[in-house]
């Protein structure tokens, strides 16, 4: 092995095994001819004992001639040796230099028959001069079907001989570009397949060319990938180019921010500058992920519903993604609506108490005629000239009374009516149900009906708008009390109760009960002849605007229970406006 220094290791077996091939042979030559040397010296001193033993009388120029032979016969025999041993020792070289050709050989054809890639030589007239197995296995022929084969080649897909021909043409003119070329190619089986093929030019060991190298590998299935993956990435982009919503995607840097996706929608509003995804965000860089906002953008002049979220990019950093949705229309409705249910709101209020007018008429005119009363007797006194100051005081102090009487109920029926802006805040439900029935109160005594409340009294706070709330309960109070009218039942229950973190008002009636529950809340619908069916769903619609619930079922004793629920206010008590 010291013999073949920089011998690869990879190639020592194949030497190894050559070696044993070879063990012993190399050795022969030269003893075989020291052996016929020696028998032949043997004989050589064998006649020159003989020749000695035979002759009597032997001269002194005949003895010279003898030691002269003699030391002829020695030298020539150590020059013999010394060629022995310069032959064994370059027979010895030579058999280790056909043991390392043999095995870099071995080697080489090992690795050529253990390669996945199809190896095909062909030469300067285009003949095929090497195949190895794997363009065998590829094609489906055989190494001799192959060999001294030229256009067309058995492999060449019939019908489509021009094609393989220019791209033949273009591989004899070296002209062959370095990423290869797509070649579809077709089996002895007459199954077809496409492979990447790169060429190379074959020379000789005087550096001249004598043919092309080529390697050919199957991409059939790659290319299928490829191909699907490049058509669900162009839907993807497609989708994503089409969407209304801005979609970006930045990257927090040294410098800022650095965008690296942003779709036409994006683009459209804001170009290809990260300041718009910054706009969106609003400042809440690093919150808020998973979480969808409402934002307005200056530089667009629109308000955008944005998501925004953390994900991992293809190079592994943490970006920002954001999904902007223009809302600008929707909030313009939503501002419409608001107006326009206010207004809706305010009229139900109106109606309410007009249909209520002469009642709050009889109520303000015993105050109003008590007063007249006491003032009429407090003159007639003063003209008399018999005047009492504990009567004249009394007198005063009832017509006192009677007026702030009528005040309290003026007030709040101002109240009650006039037009403001929602406000949400911590009220006690003790005071929203008074106050509903100081108002119900006049209409219940003119109708001979009680109203009897139970509140306890460790009942929460609610977050509402207390007058919107006062007057859905005045309105599910008003419909129980017509619906006593012709009932034996003369009391109507409001209760509250804690349900669930939740409180829950119920409204009690023993009237005439309900034919059809399920239609009550629908707009235009009306239990009553003169009704105009919008008063229940303008209830719902302010109860699920303080996400709660509104809804009817029937009482098992006879009439209806209306049941509405609302939100506990915190333990601390804010407004939200």
């Amino acid at each position: 092995m010291s013999d073949l220094p920089n011998k690869s290791l990879l190639a020592s077996s194949f030497y190894d095994n050559a070696k044993i091939n070879k063990k012993g042979l190399y050795w022969i030559t030269p003893v075989f001819v020291l052996v016929l040397y020696l028998l032949v010296m043997t004989g050589f001193f064998w006649l020159q004992q003989i020749h000695k033993e035979s002759v009597m009388f032997v001269t002194v120029d005949e003895e010279t001639k003898q030691e002269r032979l003699m030391f002829f016969v020695m030298a020539l025999s150590f020059i013999i040796i010394i060629s022995l041993l310069a032959l064994w020792r370059y027979t010895r070289f030579r058999s280790n230099a056909e043991a390392a050709l043999l095995a870099e050989t071995s080697f080489r054809r090992a690795m050529e028959n253990s390669m996945s890639t199809g190896m095909r030589v062909l030469d300067m007239q285009g003949r095929i001069a090497y195949v190895n197995p794997a363009f065998c296995r590829m094609m489906g022929w055989n190494e001799a079907d192959l060999l001294g084969k030229s256009i067309p080649y058995p492999y060449w897909v019939p019908g489509k001989y021009d094609e393989h021909q220019r791209i033949l043409d273009i591989l004899m003119s070296g002209k062959t570009p370095s990423t290869g070329l797509e070649v579809e190619a077709q089996r002895r089986d007459g199954s077809r397949f496409t492979s990447r093929m790169y060429v190379s030019p074959l020379r000789d060991p005087n550096g001249e060319q004598i043919g092309w190298m080529t390697s050919m590998t199957d991409i059939t299935e790659p290319k299928r990938v490829r191909e699907a993956l490049t058509a669900a990435h162009e839907r993807f982009m497609t989708v994503l180019e089409g969407l209304d919503d801005a979609i970006s995607v930045v990257a927090d840097t040294p410098a800022g921010l650095e965008l690296l996706f942003a779709n036409r929608t994006y683009r459209r509003l804001f170009g290809s500058q990260p300041n718009g995804h910054s706009e969106l965000m609003g400042g809440r860089r690093g919150r808020f992920s998973g979480v969808t906002i409402e934002q307005y953008a200056p530089s667009a002049d629109c308000w955008f519903e944005v998501h925004h979220r953390m994900l991992i990019w293809t190079d592994g950093r943490k970006v920002r993604m954001q999904v902007a949705r223009d809302i600008t229309e929707r909030r313009k409705h939503e501002e419409d609506s608001r107006i326009q249910q206010e207004k809706i709101q305010l009229t139900s209020r109106l109606t309410t108490m007009g249909e209520m007018a002469s009642s709050l008429a009889h109520e303000l005119n015993q105050p109003l005629t008590a007063i007249a009363n006491y003032n009429m007797a407090i003159v007639a006194m003063i003209k008399s000239g018999n005047i009492s100051q504990e009567k004249l005081l009394s007198a005063l102090e009832k017509s006192a009374n009677q007026a702030e009487r009528a005040g309290k109920i003026i007030s709040r029926i101002r109240e009650f009516v006039k037009r403001s802006e929602p406000r949400r805040q911590s009220t006690p439900v003790s005071k929203i149900i008074d106050n509903t029935l100081d108002l119900a109160e006049i209409d219940a005594r003119k109708r001979r009906i009680k109203i009897e409340a139970n509140v306890p009294d460790d009942l929460p706070n609610v977050l509402a708008d207390p007058i919107l709330i006062e007057q859905v309960l005045l309105n599910l109070v008003k419909n129980g009390l017509e619906a006593m009218v012709n009932s034996e039942a003369d009391t109507l229950y409001v209760n509250a109760y804690l349900h669930d973190k939740q409180i829950e008002v119920r409204v009690v009636d023993r009237g005439h009960g309900l034919k059809e529950p399920e239609r009550l809340f629908e707009p235009f619908f009306s239990t009553k002849s003169e009704g105009l069916g919008m008063g229940l769903n303008i209830c719902r619609t302010i109860i699920e605007s303080h996400h709660g619930r509104l809804w009817a079922e029937t009482n098992p004793e006879g009439g209806t229970i209306f049941r509405f629920l609302l939100p506990c206010a915190p333990k601390e008590p804010i407004q939200e406006q």
